[in-house]
């Protein structure tokens, strides 16, 4: 079960494991936006991304005969990082299954934390059949990257914090892919802070979610085309709709023209390199003008920064 309680618990596993991340003000993005943002940046969390807190929390649970059978993953990047980080940190062997057009920086960043890569093709490939298979056949623990309770009781975590660190907001915009993210701050702002709306963000060929909810149930749709490569994800989780459903207002879509001006606007105005997917926050509320009434305080989660170089370089250029 998760509630505040079982948040609190993870909070304080991560205290000095996990960095509590800052939180940043822009005078530009408010007279941008005409909102009062604060940007929670997880672009500086360990492994470049907020994945880290979620896979530290189930990984430090396992037991000792676990540990010694070590864990299978998979992941677009992002989370094959932090379980292959986390691993390293509790003692175990991991497998990360990974789509072989995955950025090489991310590909790249979960060799250099000690994971062994098993590419699958995205198209024509299950990923979660091919993660299932690794942990029969040699009877590792599979961790799942939002679809695990534990993983979103770490990812809740960020909300908690930003409760402490912003005081009462009006709402908090999250990126969207499988749910882990924004069931985890949802369900701990529902506690700490009823009256905040958490609207979800998702590009607007990856919107899963948006459609899942407009149909009562769990849609899926073909694997979409996104530079938005960790939201990719073709269903809400089984366990992440139910909460979305529960504790989220609303869903929003952004555009791919939206995405990149706003992950350039986060590097010419914050001075931060914020990866397209953790750039989606801030395309809706910044660039959707009436997402929120003038002078609301609004929290705006970056939800990483692990971008390729080469990508970015185009982004920064794209006029």
């Amino acid at each position: 079960m998760i509630d505040l309680s079982s948040i609190r618990d993870a909070g304080r596993a991560l205290e000095g494991v996990a960095h509590r991340t800052p939180v940043i003000e822009s005078h530009s993005m408010n007279e941008i936006s005409g909102v009062q943002l604060y940007f929670k940046a997880e672009t500086l969390q360990r492994t470049g991304s907020f994945k880290f807190r979620g896979a530290y929390n189930a990984l430090r649970q396992m037991t000792p005969a676990e540990k010694r059978r070590g864990v299978v993953t998979y992941s677009s990047g992002n989370h094959g990082q932090a379980v292959a980080l986390s691993a390293r940190l509790v003692g175990t062997d991991v497998v990360v299954v990974m789509p072989s057009d995955a950025p090489k920086s991310k590909q790249n960043a979960t060799r250099a934390y000690g994971a062994t890569i098993v590419p699958y093709d995205r198209a024509t490939e299950d990923r979660l059949e091919l993660a299932s298979q690794i942990a029969d056949k040699e009877g590792r623990l599979l961790i799942q990257p939002y679809d695990d309770e534990r993983v979103i009781t770490g990812q809740g975590t960020i909300g908690l914090e930003l409760a402490e660190q912003c005081g009462s907001l009006d709402a908090v915009f999250v990126p969207v892919g499988g749910g882990g993210l924004i069931s985890g701050i949802s369900l701990a702002l529902a506690e700490l802070m009823p009256s905040c709306a958490v609207i979800g963000v998702e590009p607007s060929d990856a919107d899963d979610t948006r459609r899942s909810l407009e149909a009562g149930y769990r849609v899926s749709i073909t694997a979409p085309t996104t530079i938005a490569d960790g939201l990719r994800s073709t269903q809400p989780g089984e366990l992440t709709f139910p909460i979305i459903e529960r504790h989220v207002q609303r869903i929003v879509t952004v555009a791919e023209v939206e995405i990149i001006e706003a992950t350039r606007l986060l590097f010419e105005r914050l001075k931060l390199v914020v990866e397209p997917s953790g750039a989606c926050s801030v395309a809706a509320a910044v660039l959707q003008p009436g997402q929120l009434p003038r002078a609301a305080r609004a929290g705006v989660i970056l939800s990483g920064g692990n971008v390729d170089p080469s990508t970015f370089a185009e982004i920064l250029l794209h006029r």
